[in-house]
């Protein structure tokens, strides 16, 4: 009686194969991962850089609600963690003929700034508008 053995070159064949999907698989996964991370600090990112919009953009409203009244417009505060600088340039005041009256231009500039320069969370936004009064 002979007995049928498994050709021996077939033996390991198996073996590679789970190894060649164990690899993709490890590949898609870290692959997966990389992108989550990546997705995650672009969120964030554009989170901070929304929310400095709205510091400059409550800057410059401040700003003209002073200059409008009649008050300082120009200064530095701090806002949720944002510092915000408000300048306000006022033109030489001129008369409007229709109306004999005289007004006065004020050119606001409002940046809010979060974090260092380079910083892996640093946000700036710069806002101008000009207003009379």
């Amino acid at each position: 009686m002979s007995t049928m053995r498994p050709d021996s070159r077939q033996a390991g064949f198996g073996l590679v194969a789970a190894m060649f999907v164990i690899i993709i698989i490890a590949a898609v996964i870290i692959a997966m991962s990389r992108l989550a991370v990546t997705q995650n600090s672009t969120n964030s990112l554009a989170i901070q850089q929304a929310r400095a919009y709205q510091a400059a953009q409550a800057g410059l409203e401040w700003g003209i609600s002073r200059a409008v009244n009649g008050q300082p417009c120009t200064s530095s505060f701090s806002l949720s963690g944002f510092s915000i600088s408000v300048t306000c340039t006022p033109t030489t005041a001129m008369t409007v003929a229709e109306e004999s009256q005289t007004v006065q231009f004020y050119e606001l500039t409002a940046t809010a700034e979060y974090g260092t320069t380079g910083g892996a969370d640093y946000a700036y936004r710069r806002l101008t508008a000009v207003v009379e009064r």
